[in-house]
């Protein structure tokens, strides 16, 4: 049987030169407007982007045995469904760790400096060939002896610790799956409650996944919860977020500002009042993809990939419990071939 691989988006061109020679590509040159699933019919390994895959997709590809997702989150896949289907899910969790942090950082700069709002003044002001005082109108926020706090203390959030620690900040988080012995490892305080850390903090940066328990964990009641001046950041995901709540934090100004490099939904719907305020920084979705952040993510991706199709157990799968099927599955396919 051929290693038919479909893959959503367009194969990274830095990677395509290294494609193994035993895959046969499908997609995504043959999906339509219309049909964006195009040719996922015959696929043994979906290669998954941000497409929602649920059992009404998973059964429309009778000898699929992974799906692997081009980034750690994994909410747009149904992992009950594909264990169902006897279909692996695997992720990449240590593809984004490095630029997702680097743009959480870059957001909380970005944010307290001010940037967003002296550019637009800068360049309203040439346009208009007037003069400003802009050295006595500026208004910035030196993050030095600031307190930085983690919601989540997984990869993500313990590198955005490094970085916040060499710019001088502390670093305390919330997170009740973190051990004691590595929060301390990495100098970072572990605090009992998530109401004790946003009442902490002048930066809060959330590193969690989205499930049941942390959809729009942030909504009015932990914004308030925040100390006035505060400065709020998310490269997480979007549905994180009660953004009417994060709207009203921002309009009475008991926030200083917010970095969302997510929204709910994505990318945000030009209307929306949060692309109004010159203290809110947006960014589409883009944390990770940096030149070296997604080729990594498309190595380990791909690295699972043939392992795979070589009947070997990939090293991150979600849906452990599913294996053997899998593997008994992919025993059929090699007989039958």
């Amino acid at each position: 049987m051929n290693n038919n691989v479909w893959f959503e988006r367009d194969i990274l061109a830095s990677y395509a030169p290294r494609l193994d020679k035993s895959i046969t590509v499908l997609g995504p040159g043959s999906a339509t407007p219309d049909n964006r699933l195009q040719a996922i019919g015959d696929a043994q390994v979906i290669v998954a982007g941000g497409l929602h895959y649920t059992a009404e997709v998973m059964a429309q590809v009778p000898n699929l045995l992974m799906i692997v997702r081009l980034g750690i989150g994994y909410d747009r896949v149904d992992v009950d469904a594909a264990t169902a289907a006897g279909v692996a899910v695997c992720n990449t969790p240590d593809g984004p760790t490095i630029s997702t942090a680097e743009c959480a950082i870059t957001l909380m700069m970005g944010v307290a400096r001010s940037m967003r709002q002296i550019d637009l003044k800068l360049r309203r002001v040439l346009a208009d060939g007037g003069k400003r005082n802009f050295y006595g109108e500026y208004r910035g926020y030196e993050l030095y002896g600031k307190q930085m706090g983690l919601v989540g203390c997984g990869r993500i959030g313990s590198h955005v610790a490094k970085i916040a620690q060499g710019l001088g900040m502390k670093v305390a988080a919330y997170d009740p799956y973190c051990p004691l012995e590595k929060a301390a490892e990495a100098d970072i305080d572990l605090v009992d409650s998530m109401e004790k850390l946003l009442g902490m903090s002048d930066v809060v940066s959330l590193h969690l996944p989205l499930n049941d328990a942390t959809h729009k964990i942030m909504n009015a009641e932990r914004f308030a919860q925040m100390k006035k001046g505060a400065i709020f950041i998310n490269t997480a995901r979007g549905g994180h977020v009660d953004e009417e709540a994060l709207l009203e934090v921002i309009e009475n100004g008991h926030l200083w500002g917010a970095g969302l490099d997510v929204t709910e939904p994505e990318p945000p719907l030009p209307t929306s009042p949060l692309m109004t305020y010159e203290n809110v920084i947006i960014t589409p979705h883009v944390a990770s993809a940096t030149f070296a952040g997604k080729l990594r993510i498309y190595e380990l991706a791909m690295e699972q990939v043939m392992m795979v199709l070589r009947g070997e157990r990939p090293h991150s799968i979600l849906n452990p419990d599913v294996w053997s099927r899998v593997r008994e599955k992919w025993e059929a396919q090699q007989a039958g071939s």
